[in-house]
Parts: C-alpha cells; structure tokens; sequence
C-alpha cells in the first residue's frame, strides 16, 4: 500500500503558510513505514525541533485503478476517516529555501496517523462532511469537505493520471487551517462530526 496527499488543498491554509493557492492538486506521498500501527504510539522524532500536526479526511481505496475518470471516481473508495499529517516543519523549510525535496519532513516513519474508517454509504453527503481537531482538548482545527478545493472525486482522478491506485490505499485529503506545533505530552484526538475516531499522545 502507498499514501498519497494533498497539499493546500484549502485556501486559507494555503495563506496561512505564505503559499499559491494551486490550480492543481499538489501531490506528495509518504511510504507504508509512515502509517503508525494502530496500537503503536507515537514518538517525537530526535531530528526535529518543530513539529507540526496537520488534521485532515482521509479516504481508502476499494478498486484499482489507473486513468480514472472523474465521473467514475466515487467507486473507487468505499471508507473515510480523520486522520494526522505530522510535519517536521523545520526541515521542511530549510529544504524548501534550498530547492530540495521535503520527504524527510513528511514522509519519515509514524508520520501518518490515521482513525478508525466509516463506511461511505449512498446517504453520505461528502460535500458536506464536518472535522474538527483538539489538542489538549482544545479545539484548534475545523474543516469541511464542501471547502476544499479540489473535490475526493477530482483528486483520485487526477492522481490516477500519474500512479495506479490500488486496494488499501490511503488519500489525504489535505488540511484546514490551524496547523500548529505540537510537543511531547500533548494530546490529540481527531472527529469526523461529532465521533472521535483518533487520539494518541506525543511520547
């Protein structure tokens, strides 16, 4: 399996890190060694001195596929949860000052944490999806899927262009703004709604 994401995917936190709003999905991917085990905690990387949490929507794939059309795209991806992007955002800006890939700051092992998954059901308006993240049971980020810039649908066919997807694949879908730091000690627990679906502590 593979993890595809989606970065600036919501306007307002294209501008909260000084970025374009794309016109395209901007697309990176982390490898299976990033997906933290479900009962696997999470460990503050030694080689990062700000790290960052990013929550957003996640999709699983059920189909593979490869040049998927738009139209059809909905049947390529039956479940949805919350899950964290973790971003060593240090690294990531001293790589982006120097015109270099930022895998390291995105993509290293435990970066994606995902939730329990919800089946998606035909009564499921995925325009209208709500998430919301706490950290120390404070609220800091709220989204909805009717805010994002490019639809579910949009993104697995445009990503399809480039990489087969296939069975147990993960798509995220990209995060709201309200990214933050997060250190050891803090507690984060993602809902889709009102269900929490995802909580872990900073070890």
């Amino acid at each position: 399996m593979k993890i595809v994401c989606v970065g600036r995917n919501y306007v307002e936190h294209a501008k909260e890190l000084g970025n374009e709003v794309p016109d395209e999905p901007v697309i990176f991917m982390k490898p299976k060694t990033a997906l933290l085990q479900p009962a696997a905690s999470f460990y503050y990387p030694a080689f990062t001195n700000e790290l960052h949490y990013e929550c957003e929507l996640v999709l699983r794939i059920c189909k593979n596929g490869h040049y998927i059309q738009e139209r059809h795209a909905s049947s390529y991806y039956n479940a949805i949860t919350v899950g964290i992007d973790f971003t060593a955002r240090d690294v990531q800006d001293i790589c982006k000052k120097k015109g270099l890939p930022w895998e390291k700051a995105k993509a290293f092992d435990g970066s994606a944490a995902v939730g329990n998954f919800i089946d998606i059901t035909p009564d499921l308006d995925k325009k209208n999806i709500r998430f919301s993240f706490t950290k120390n049971g404070e609220r800091v980020q709220q989204g909805h899927s009717g805010d994002m810039i490019f639809s579910f649908d949009s993104i697995i066919a445009h990503v399809s262009k480039y990489f087969s997807l296939n069975i147990g694949d993960l798509i995220f879908t990209g995060t709201p703004s309200g990214v933050g730091e997060c250190v050891v000690g803090d507690v984060l627990e993602a809902f889709l709604e009102e269900d929490s679906l995802l909580k872990l502590e900073v070890k």
